[in-house]
Formats: structure tokens, sequence, C-alpha cells
């Protein structure tokens, strides 16, 4: 039975169908990462983060990016943490760090664990990766037998102030303005 040019079209069609969405697809991979994955989380705390720089004072996002290029922060949360990662095909494209209790800062208590630097590139997010990311952070803090686990953010950052109230964070005071802009501790009891 000979294939008639429509069948041939349409298989065609099928076939451009089938590889265009599946090109299309997000594979997003999570795990934990490394040490030897400091090259991307830099790139990805930077742009990140930078994308605020029209929400701050330029005086202030100079600090600020001054900050994100310095890598002594990043160095030593690497040190001090658990980091998270969200890939896709082996880039990061997001990332959070858990810092286990007996670590006070000036804003954390010494029995709190806390997250810091949650970071998704821009081009992904609404994709779920922060939520997702603050989740495998508190299974990993339950899983330690943390008892609070606490994080800070900021007026101009609703995504991750909405994601956190969602997963049953809770402010438990506004901290000293960081950048100009004002800040809150959240917590939640674990």
């Amino acid at each position: 039975m000979p294939i008639s040019s429509i069948s041939v079209i349409l298989l065609l069609l099928l076939l451009f169908f089938f590889f265009y969405t599946s090109r299309q697809k997000s594979f997003l991979n999570y795990r934990k990462g490394t040490v030897a994955d400091f090259d991307q989380m830099k790139e990805l705390e930077i742009i990140s983060y930078g994308q605020y720089q029209n929400l701050l004072e330029p005086d202030q996002f100079k600090i600020l990016d001054s900050n994100l290029r310095n890598n002594l922060t990043l160095e030593k949360l690497l040190e001090s943490s658990t980091p998270f990662v969200c890939e896709e095909y082996n880039k990061i494209v997001g990332m959070v760090f858990l810092v286990s209790h007996g670590n006070p800062t000036d804003i954390y208590d010494k029995d709190w664990c806390y997250i810091r630097m949650l970071a998704v590139h821009p081009e992904y997010s609404g994709k779920g990766i922060a939520k997702k990311l603050t989740l495998m952070s508190v299974d990993e803090a339950k899983a330690a037998g943390e008892k609070v686990i606490a994080l800070h953010t900021s007026e101009f950052m609703d995504a991750a102030r909405h994601i956190y109230e969602s997963l049953g964070f809770t402010i438990l005071k506004e901290i000293p303005p960081i950048f100009g802009k004002k800040y809150w501790i959240y917590i939640k009891n674990l």
C-alpha cells in the first residue's frame, strides 16, 4: 500500500511536534551542592541578586554588588552549611544554603538553623525552584533534629516572602534596614 504525500506530511509534522516539545521541557535536577559548584554558584549569585539593581539606590546596589563579587561569603557558606542546588542540563539555576544551629550572627540565635542566599536565575522564576529548595532545607533541618529554622528577607522580595509564608514561616521581628530597605526575620518551628 503506497504512502500518500499527506501521510508523509502528517508524519513529518508529528515528528517535528515531538522534537520541538521535547526540547521545550525543563529537566530540573535537585541535589546537594559541592565545592566544585563554586564558579556556577558565584555566577548565579551575581545574576540573581543583580535583578534588584533598579529597586535599590545606586550607592546601595554598589555595596550589594561588591559583596556579591567578594568570594569570601560564598566560601564561608560552602564550608559551614549544606548547600542545595537546582540544575538544568548541568547548569546551576537555583541554590540555597542551610546553616546548622550553633552558628549565631547578629540576627540569628545560636539555637536556630537558618537559610541563606536563596537564589534563582531570573529566567527560571515561577517554576517552583525557590519553593522546592526551601522545602529541601526544611526537610534537611528536620532530619538533623533542628528545632527552629530562620531566614531573613526584604520588602522588595515579594515572591520569596509569599513562598516562605505559604510554607509556614512567620515574621518574628523587623531588623534594621539593609541596603536602605526593610528586612524581617522569619522563623518556623520544626
